[in-house]
C-alpha cells in the first residue's frame, strides 16, 4: 500500500498573503487541523496547522518576555516566537520545511517518518506540486477500508505453525530451546519459555492475527537472559 491508495486527494491550500484571521476561520469551519500553503505555480512552500496559532496575542496566549535572557540562543529563540505568534500572514507562521513524500511512497514509510519527526501529516508532492495530503487519519482509514475487503483465507494447522515460526526468526524473539508451537483446528498452544513479556505478548498478537487462528492458549513462561558478570 502506497500514499496514492490512502492520502486524501481533494485537499484545501492556501496562499502566502492568507491573514491568520482568515486561516482561524477556515480552520474552524471546516473542522480541520492543517492547510498547506502553496505558490503560484503549487508548490508547496509551507503548511499551517492549528499548532501554529496555539500561542497569540489576541487570546491572550502569546509567551510572556523572559525577566533576563542570558544567552544568545535563548534571545535568539524567543525573538524566533514572537515573530511568529505576532505574524499577521501564512509566510509569517507556517512551518517552512516541510517533509513531503512522493504518491509512490509506501504507508510504511510514511508511518515512520510520521513518527519520527512527530507530525501528524504529510503533504503528498509530484514534481514539487501538491497532489494530494496524507494524515494520520488517512492511515486508520486505510485499516477500516482493508478490513472490508474479501478476508484472506484461513491456513492449515501446519502452515500457522510454519508462519509463526517463520516470524519469530525474522523479528528476532527468543524462545528457549524445547519451546513449541503447536495448532490443532485453528488454536494454537505456546508452551515453554521466552525471555519478555514484551516479547510474549507481541508473539500472542502475532499468532492471533494469521487467519484461521480462532484461540490462541498461551503457557508460556518468562525466562529472562541471565546476565554474566566478569
Amino acid at each position: 500500500m502506497r500514499a496514492a491508495d490512502v492520502m486524501t486527494r481533494h485537499v484545501l491550500r492556501i496562499r502566502p498573503d492568507w491573514r491568520v484571521e482568515r486561516i482561524a476561520e477556515t480552520l474552524a469551519r471546516r473542522q480541520i487541523s492543517a492547510l498547506p500553503v502553496v505558490d503560484d505555480d503549487g508548490r508547496v512552500v509551507g503548511i499551517v496547522t492549528e499548532g501554529d496559532l496555539v500561542r497569540r496575542p489576541e487570546i491572550g496566549t502569546a509567551r510572556p518576555p523572559a525577566d533576563d535572557p542570558d544567552s544568545f540562543a535563548e534571545r535568539t529563540s524567543r525573538a524566533a516566537a514572537y515573530a511568529k505568534s505576532h505574524g499577521l500572514t501564512a509566510a509569517d507562521i507556517m512551518t517552512r520545511d516541510v517533509v513531503t513524500v512522493a504518491e509512490g511512497t509506501p504507508v510504511a514509510e510514511i508511518a515512520e517518518l510520521m513518527e519520527r519527526r512527530r507530525i501528524k501529516r504529510v503533504p503528498v508532492v509530484e514534481d514539487g506540486r501538491l497532489v494530494g495530503l496524507v494524515s494520520r487519519l488517512d492511515l486508520v482509514r486505510a485499516i477500516y477500508l482493508q478490513g472490508l475487503r474479501e478476508p484472506r483465507a484461513p491456513l492449515a494447522d501446519a502452515e500457522i505453525e510454519a508462519a509463526l515460526e517463520a516470524e519469530i526468526a525474522h523479528q528476532g524473539w527468543k524462545l528457549a530451546p524445547g519451546s513449541k508451537i503447536a495448532a490443532a483446528e485453528g488454536v494454537v498452544h505456546l508452551w515453554g519459555a521466552i525471555t519478555s513479556t514484551a516479547e510474549r505478548r507481541a508473539l500472542t498478537a502475532a499468532a492471533k492475527a494469521l487467519p484461521g487462528v480462532r484461540a490462541v492458549e498461551d503457557h508460556l513462561e518468562i525466562a529472562e537472559p541471565r546476565i554474566e558478570f566478569i
